[in-house]
């Protein structure tokens, strides 16, 4: 065993080759962990883009896995080369709303609103390529600090309350036993059992799946009812349908839902370094230096960029969920996480595997979205630890802009801004911008932190610079 595995006590390390059978089972496991979340975004996006064709969601879902094992690969073996998966983000979600919510977009179809959110991903895409490639980043984090990644990261989870409960609520005991298990599997149960630690989320929606399912065909639940169970749209699906790009129609470009996809990219960008130095700390890989980061910001924007030509209505960014995977199972080698890339491509092939996620029941959707979209509120408070909470200039900055962020965007719903002649474009991005929590969170924290006087201990960047 090498020097590498016995300092990290690591199973496998970084470059290590555990044998084919290991590798296909270890890397079907970071599938497994990276299930909850990818599912989750494209059942999301769905009613957004206005999909009601159940078949037409399993293909989105599909192309969500397909292109996930696409950017995987190409980030392990040319990009930072770090074992990180790639997988969709939560930070698109609400500049992709709000895109789909523009004025212009009211009567479209779902293709149509698919193609304003592929030419503002693609276009954003070049941005981010840039920023990796010229080695920006450094020079961009100077002025970010846990201050601005703190109401941003959260505001992604807080934004999306109107998804938990209403959602779960409409059955309360199929969505409440949902939101009971993963609370069980995760925070109870978890230290004693690793399976329940690993899965809890794929673990809860099985066991309310299937006891819907069961309920369904005793009759108990008959068609019509909030956690009826149908097999009908799997039977609908085809076996097989491999996606392609421009799946949906040739990207439409627009400023405005450029400018609005722009705070995603950032509070991706943001997040994917720290998951960077987390996963090389776990895997025995050496600290990254600027060189590894900025080609694994690069490969994010290639990612990105091949996301918005295959039409996954969401971008590509590192996974915290697998790195945590790392952790518990001691294997960093990056071989099995290019091997979950594959499982990925493959089953993103399979129409009815895609299909059969269109069948899980709404209030167990709903009851998944109250335990994720918590966590990730709650990764976005976990930067506050780094900064003086007894200052009250932190205190004011971080107050307003979790208020604005939730108060603005209730604004622009209720009083759109509308502009006559030439100048429905400033409106559109005014009202792309002002709709998205995250992005005004952000832009208010960013200017407040870097313009209101305050020492860098004060501000908690001496402590992050140390874990970075």
């Amino acid at each position: 065993m090498s020097q590498n595995k016995n300092k990290h006590d690591l199973l496998y390390g970084i470059d290590d080759k555990p044998p084919i059978m290991e590798t296909i089972i270890l890397g079907f496991q970071h599938y497994l962990t990276m299930f909850g979340s990818t599912v989750a975004i494209p059942l999301l996006l769905a009613p957004a883009f206005g999909i009601t064709d159940p078949v037409e969601k399993g293909w989105l879902i599909a192309t969500m896995f397909f292109v996930s094992g696409i950017t995987t690969l190409l980030q392990t073996t040319w990009g930072n080369r770090l074992p990180i998966v790639q997988g969709g983000t939560f930070s698109f979600l609400a500049p992709t709303f709000a895109i789909c919510g523009m004025a212009t977009l009211a009567n479209a179809g779902w293709e149509v609103r698919m193609q304003h959110v592929q030419g503002a991903i693609i276009a954003g895409s070049f941005v981010e390529i840039i920023i990796g490639s010229s080695g920006m980043v450094g020079r961009l984090l100077r002025f970010v600090g846990p201050i601005t990644i703190a109401p941003t990261i959260a505001l992604i989870g807080l934004s999306l309350f109107k998804f938990g409960a209403p959602e779960a609520g409409k059955h309360w005991p199929i969505g409440g036993l949902t939101i009971f298990l993963i609370i069980l599997f995760s925070q109870y149960l978890s230290r004693k059992n690793r399976v329940l630690g690993l899965y809890p989320i794929l673990l809860a929606i099985v066991i309310t799946w299937v006891v819907a399912g069961i309920f369904t065909a005793t009759g108990l639940f008959p068609a019509g009812h909030p956690s009826y169970t149908s097999l009908e749209n799997l039977r609908n699906a085809p076996w097989l349908r491999i996606p392609y790009p421009f799946q949906w129609g040739f990207p439409q470009f627009g400023i405005a839902a450029f400018v609005g996809m722009l705070a995603g990219f950032i509070a991706s960008i943001v997040e994917s370094i720290g998951d960077y130095y987390a996963c090389a700390r776990l895997a025995g890989a050496p600290v990254p230096d600027k060189k590894t980061i900025n080609r694994g910001i690069t490969f994010e924007g290639i990612g990105c960029l091949i996301a918005g030509v295959f039409g996954t209505g969401n971008g590509t960014t590192s996974y915290s969920e697998n790195i945590g995977a790392i952790g518990l199972t001691r294997v960093g080698a990056r071989r099995v996480v290019q091997a979950g890339g594959v499982i990925m491509i493959i089953l993103g092939t399979v129409s009815k595997f895609g299909a059969l996620f269109t069948t899980i029941p709404g209030p167990i959707v709903g009851g998944m979205y109250c335990a994720m979209f918590g966590m990730i509120a709650s990764v976005g408070l976990s930067n506050l630890q780094l900064v003086d909470m007894n200052s009250a200039r932190n205190l004011f900055i971080l107050g307003f802009s979790f208020f604005m962020g939730l108060s603005i965007p209730e604004y622009f719903l209720n009083n759109p801004i509308s502009f006559d002649g030439g100048l429905v474009w400033l409106a559109d991005i005014l009202n792309t911008l002002g709709s998205t929590g995250m992005a005004v969170g952000a832009f208010i924290a960013l200017f407040l932190d870097n313009t209101i006087p305050g020492t860098d201990e004060e501000r908690g960047l001496v402590a992050w610079r140390e874990i970075k």
